[in-house]
């Protein structure tokens, strides 16, 4: 059966069904994303007959509008906003909300002489041969005084021509535009696909674009909630932007949720900054134990999960719930603990988190754990850096992810998260992962590795200092500058029989340096600038790094997870020191995960 139903509608038909919100656009107040050329083509191709992508709408129960009217009968657009924002804008003449949040006006010029449009600048604004604003033309009580007027403003210009471009310009107005209307019958979940599978320009849409248009649907509540999560991102990026929002959004303004972000406008941390879609789910986790943005939009719709039918009366619970779960994700002290609790396991820098979803689990986690009274603060922080760990080492949140997020979240609320960690850890992390898979993953040319990261992270949280450092930590340098050094070195690896990226690059082969100490360094094989060490270490005389000890050497080795013989290795025994350092990498890990 056909999911969808295809009609046609022309631009000024479109634009009043907006106005009489037949079409809800629950999202006309987020700041207008294309700019005036994107505006200026739709026009270009609307005057030549061109095809300009469809919209898709879909009718959604209990939707809440502008007014306080539910959406009983009403399509609610799903993808399209820019496209009908650029008509509002250029046909109507409306304002726009730009990127700082004010209101402005986007004016489109057209030349009837030539044919062509463009944004309006004060170049175009002087010749009287450009209309200056085409709304003008669609707003003017007659066309024909329209005309008329621009006539006598150009009285040396061929007045058939102008009068038949104008006509032509004119014609826009009942320019057909296709609108997929998808089948009100259809479920939330395959209304979710659908819209997953939508390419706009290239563009795919997401289950949490759907979601968010689904949020904003709920009248001043849901468009607030949806403003809320939008502009926590926004703020967690570019704290500068509140003043904006403050001073340009007077609804949000007026709405209970922005003093709940305003911490934000210092705030600099920027080791988790969770995009919207991060938002959607931490909060599908936290408020529905669901992990999928198919679920939340199905729960605002007030469907119950096990009936499989649409309860209205649920609706309002759902938005309850939904926003309860914002409001904690948003607040400070959460959100800056977490960060903390993330930082305390060594993870100090966004670059040592290849996995976002990672972090999204893991700070859902937090928050569902605060209101587990039978654990203390220390407990579930560090259930909360265990799990994090054990899911940068597995890859637990990666692939098909949602529903694994689903069964975890359940099983901790059915065995608690302590016994469910144990479980999982007892599962995953046995000796011969430790002993045998870790040190295989280690076999990589990739620093982005999540187990070479995990053992960056290892040296932060032990106060490692970098390779042949006597005081600088590897979090310092993480923190300044530090160099990812060879440890044999490449160019002496690439004379001697290992040309190729992947041998001397393996991460096995690398370390955090100083910059001096890497220089120092330079071609020499380890044979050569150990012995500069270990005669230093006997004159006192500081070569290479500052180092005296030969206690504090083997520290230093150990602290690195290298070889007390390094100074023995050469090109001959090179894969076996790569070998042995992946076995002691991984010992390091284990003993540091275990530590957590």
């Amino acid at each position: 059966m056909p999911k969808y139903r295809v009609t046609q509608s022309a631009v000024t038909q479109l634009l009043e069904d907006v106005r009489r919100e037949s079409i809800a656009i629950p999202e006309l107040q987020r700041p207008f994303v294309w700019d005036t050329i994107k505006v200026r083509d739709l026009m270009d191709s609307l005057y030549h007959g061109y095809p300009v992508g469809y919209l898709i709408t879909w009718q959604s129960v209990g939707a809440h509008l502008k007014g306080g009217q539910v959406a009983a009968h009403q399509q609610i657009l799903i993808d399209g906003q820019q496209r009908i924002t650029a008509l509002r804008a250029a046909v109507a003449g409306l304002e726009v909300i730009n990127k700082r949040y004010q209101k402005k006006r986007i004016k489109i010029a057209f030349n009837p002489l030539t044919e062509e449009f463009a944004t309006l600048t004060p170049v175009i604004r002087k010749n009287p041969e450009w209309i200056h604003d085409i709304s003008e033309l669609f707003n003017a009580p007659s066309t024909f005084g329209f005309v008329r007027g621009y006539l006598e403003s150009n009285p040396d210009i061929d007045h058939a021509k102008a009068e038949t471009t104008i006509g032509n310009l004119e014609a826009i107005k009942n320019a057909q535009i296709g609108i997929i209307a998808l089948d009100d019958e259809l479920d939330v979940e395959t209304v979710s696909e659908i819209f997953i599978r939508i390419n706009s320009k290239g563009v795919p849409l997401s289950s949490a674009d759907f979601a968010m248009s689904k949020i904003a649907t709920y009248g001043d509540r849901g468009r607030n909630i949806r403003k809320l999560i939008d502009y926590f991102c926004h703020l967690a990026v570019a704290p500068h932007a509140y003043s904006d929002i403050h001073d340009n959004d007077d609804e949000f303004a007026a709405s209970p949720y922005l003093s709940s972000i305003s911490w934000l406008k210092d705030d600099s941390e920027d080791l988790y900054d969770p995009a919207y879609s991060d938002v959607i789910r931490v909060a599908g986790l936290v408020g529905f134990s669901r992990g999928k943005a198919s679920s939340i939009v199905s729960e605002l719709s007030g469907r119950d999960p096990e009936t499989r039918k649409v309860d209205e009366a649920r609706i309002p619970v759902a938005y309850d719930k939904l926003e309860d779960a914002l409001l904690q994700i948003v607040k400070k002290y959460n959100f800056e603990n977490f960060i903390m609790t993330i930082k305390s396991a060594g993870f100090i820098t966004a670059g040592m988190i290849g996995s976002k979803n990672a972090l999204n689990f893991a700070y859902a986690l937090y928050l569902r754990l605060r209101t587990d009274g039978s654990l203390s603060e220390g407990e579930r922080k560090r259930i909360v850096r265990r799990w994090f760990v054990m899911s940068m080492l597995t890859g637990r949140h990666s692939g098909s992810f949602e529903s694994n997020w689903e069964q975890d979240i359940r099983r901790i609320a059915q065995q608690g998260a302590a016994n469910y960690l144990k479980q999982v850890e007892d599962s995953e992390l046995t000796d011969g992962f430790w002993e045998v898979a870790l040190p295989n993953a280690l076999e990589t040319t990739s620093t982005a590795s999540p187990f070479f990261q995990t053992f960056l992270a290892s040296q932060v949280a032990s106060l490692a200092r970098g390779f042949l450092s006597k005081s600088i930590t590897v979090a310092a340098m993480h923190q300044q500058s530090g160099d990812i050094h060879h440890i044999v070195p490449k160019d002496y690896l690439q004379k001697n029989g290992y040309p190729d990226r992947g041998d001397y690059n393996q991460v096995a082969n690398f370390a955090l340096t100083e910059t001096p100490i890497n220089i120092a360094i330079s071609n020499r094989p380890p044979s050569a600038y150990m012995a500069s060490v270990n005669e230093q270490i006997a004159s006192g005389q500081l070569t290479l790094g500052e180092i005296t000890d030969v206690d504090d050497l083997r520290r230093n080795l150990e602290e690195n997870a290298l070889p007390a013989s390094l100074g023995l290795v050469s090109a001959a025994s090179y894969p076996q020191f790569l070998t042995e350092r992946r076995s002691l990498m991984a010992a390091a890990i284990r003993r540091y995960y275990e530590g957590l």
